[in-house]
């Protein structure tokens, strides 16, 4: 037997551990949708299911506080977003109005934009301002993930209002995202406005990333839905 042939077989065994990885992560994506769609998602499902892990969360919560952003371009979702990272934007028309901007605005302060069903921020007492840090959990393949963030800025004016956040060490993701509500007096229009640009951060983010794209769009989207229903309720 050639010598090199056990070398050459461990080698592509090497070589197709990511896409085995990304098939995984392809099943478990699938299998949540169809699991989704077949037993609609429970409101009280998360506390369900998350209460025993408070007391986790909080101590988690505690070790991030301590550390620094996992990127360098801090606050460029104010400028212009860095080379390097891939860009996404949503912007949406909430409606027209004071009414409509005063209620974004609440459901903004609420963390409404994020009380998705598979995506929560489990304490939504946080507050929007700088230096409050913020746990976003999601359930994704029927498993919870916990990230952590930063929020870098607050926009507080008389018809804007929103805030930055970025990412902590042990985001799988690394950059910087912005939500933001903008009343133009001229038109009478109320737009909700999310800004982002990010990079895999973790090994896992980094194998499945085609996977992380979707489940980012797929935010974007139920995040603007979300909002949506908050002002509607209201107006």
């Amino acid at each position: 037997m050639n010598e090199q042939e056990p070398k050459g077989r461990w080698l592509k065994s090497v070589m197709l551990l990511p896409v085995v990885v990304v098939l995984l992560l392809a099943l478990f994506f699938y299998w949540n949708d169809w699991r989704k769609h077949r037993s609609p998602y429970r409101e009280d499902e998360f506390e369900e299911y998350f209460e025993p892990f408070v007391k986790t969360l909080q101590h988690f919560m505690e070790r991030q506080a301590k550390l620094d952003f996992s990127y360098s371009a801090v606050g460029a979702t104010a400028n212009i977003p860095p080379s390097g990272y891939v860009v996404d934007r949503t912007r949406i028309k909430l409606g027209e109005g004071e009414t409509t901007f005063v209620a974004a605005r609440a459901a903004l302060q609420r963390w409404e934009n994020f009380q998705l069903g598979w995506v929560e921020v489990p304490m939504p007492e946080t507050p929007i301002k700088q230096g409050a840090v913020v746990a976003v959990v999601a359930r994704i393949g029927g498993l919870w993930w916990t990230n952590a963030c930063r929020i870098v800025y607050v926009v507080d004016e008389t018809c804007k209002f929103g805030f930055a956040y970025g990412t902590l060490p042990d985001h799988a993701e690394s950059g910087e995202e912005r939500f933001l509500v903008e009343w133009d007096r001229n038109s009478g229009e109320v737009t909700y406005d999310i800004l982002a640009f990010s990079r895999p951060h973790q090994v896992l983010a980094r194998l499945g990333n085609p996977l992380v794209r979707r489940v980012q769009k797929r935010f974007r989207q139920d995040s603007a839905a979300a909002m949506l229903r908050a002002v509607s309720s209201t107006t």
